[in-house]
């Protein structure tokens, strides 16, 4: 501008007004470093001067900046603004991010990308409704064994993906074992209530005739137990030999998760095939403490 016949030349001025100034320090002082600057907060307007004015380095560092920020009150926003400026990492990862919380995504976070930004988020829109890089062209088969694999990590996020790409939440492995039984044996409490929250069957039987409750029960996962029973799922449901998740609890000496069961009013009078209530198991095993518990009616 100032080695042309220009206005700027003339004046020896430049003004730049889509620039903030803060923003237009950390931009020159880029172009004389190098060195991207580490301001979390300014990411997004400095993503956007560096897209305005061709610096391709720079705006791939905001965008893993941003990626990085990732939250449910700024995903839409920041879903919009990688769209706008063609951030392509940024915009997959937002998207991804959004559809594995869509059930605690900001309402707010919405209600203002909409009012500000129609048409971005319009597309933004249209990509949540494709399916994911991560589950597309999967078969049903494999999006089932993938579930199952989440539940066991744990990884909610990846069980959320699955879940929408239309995962049967009802698949099982060897043993039929549903993710649900994976999940609650390894004691993933959010793992288990998303599973819940997407349609599994909470009284879903192995060939053992195990529910996930006497999984949680037999691994003292007593948050799990809890959150089962309030969903609920059968408290005196017999297994092959006849025990309840109570008898399990009671043969594995979780106090916790007997008083959990106890509390819930499982039946303490049920039999197993030998004839047993789970006071008489634990009296068998001279377990006093449970004993305490399973004797206060």
């Amino acid at each position: 501008m100032l080695q042309h016949d220009t206005l700027e030349a003339g004046s020896g001025e430049i003004s730049i007004t889509d620039v903030e100034g803060p923003v237009l320090s950390l931009l020159l002082a880029y172009m004389y470093t190098l060195q991207a600057p580490q301001v979390p907060s300014m990411a997004a307007q400095l993503l956007a001067a560096a897209d305005s004015y061709g610096l391709l380095a720079l705006k791939g560092e905001c965008e893993k900046q941003l990626v990085a920020q990732l939250a449910v009150e700024t995903a839409a926003a920041t879903a919009v603004l990688a769209v706008r400026h063609s951030c392509r990492n940024l915009t997959s990862a937002a998207v991804a991010f959004i559809k594995a919380n869509l059930g605690v995504m900001a309402t707010q976070g919405w209600a203002d990308a909409m009012r500000n930004e129609p048409r971005e988020l319009i597309e933004v829109s249209r990509l949540l409704a494709e399916p994911s890089e991560e589950t597309k062209g999967l078969s049903e088969e494999e999006k089932g064994r993938r579930l199952i694999q989440a539940a066991e990590q744990g990884s909610v996020e990846k069980l959320r993906l699955l879940l929408k790409a239309g995962a049967d939440v009802g698949a099982v492995e060897e043993g039929n074992r549903t993710a649900l039984h994976c999940a609650a044996e390894r004691g993933h409490v959010e793992a288990v209530r998303c599973l819940i929250d997407g349609g599994a069957e909470v009284d879903a039987r192995t060939k053992w005739q195990h529910t996930p409750l006497h999984l949680a029960a037999i691994c003292d996962h007593t948050d799990v137990v809890r959150l089962l029973v309030a969903s609920r799922a059968d408290l005196n449901t017999r297994d092959r030999e006849g025990m309840t998740p109570l008898h399990w609890a009671v043969d594995h000496g979780n106090s916790e998760v007997v008083a959990a069961l106890f509390e819930a009013g499982a039946d303490t009078e049920a039999r197993d095939e030998r004839g047993d209530t789970a006071l008489d198991c634990a009296t068998r095993d001279n377990r006093q403490e449970l004993i305490q518990i399973l004797s206060q009616r």
